[in-house]
């Protein structure tokens, strides 16, 4: 993920009001953030993260420091007033994918939006994966039968 930061050009001098002088600068990373905490509330995504990037994600969650959990499946792009969002997102079985990509979309939208104040382009979803009643989580080699 990109380290880059975005800087909200603001107006300023002696008869702008005081919380408009100066600039604010938003990491791509907090909106990546946002918008993950975002679409992991919508109802009917499992998860997000598609594939091989859900196992990488998996096996660093195991690992001390590992992290990357809340943006995993997601990719941003932060622009000084625009913001565009990618997700990847897994969906449970049974749901209507249209509605709920509706949903994120939207859920993902207002909450960049509001906590960031940069207008969001587009946010594109694309559907990996279907979570099926009884399917357990992935598990890893060193997760044996015996403990």
């Amino acid at each position: 993920m990109t380290q880059s930061v975005t800087a909200l050009k603001e107006r300023t001098g002696a008869a702008a009001p005081a919380e408009t002088r100066g600039k604010t600068s938003i990491a791509d990373g907090v909106v990546a953030k946002i918008a993950g905490m975002a679409a992991r509330e919508v109802p009917g995504i499992h998860s997000l993260g598609a594939g091989m990037a859900r196992a990488v994600g998996a096996m660093r969650g195991r690992v001390a420091g590992g992290g990357g959990g809340v943006t995993r499946g997601v990719k941003v792009e932060v622009g000084e007033r625009q913001a565009a969002v990618d997700l990847d997102i897994v969906v449970e079985y049974g749901v209507p994918i249209v509605d709920v990509a509706a949903d994120a979309r939207s859920h993902v939208i207002s909450a960049v939006e509001r906590m960031t104040g940069l207008e969001v382009v587009e946010v594109n979803i694309a559907v990996g994966d279907v979570h099926l009643p009884g399917d357990e989580e992935e598990t890893g080699p060193d997760e044996g039968r015996v403990r």
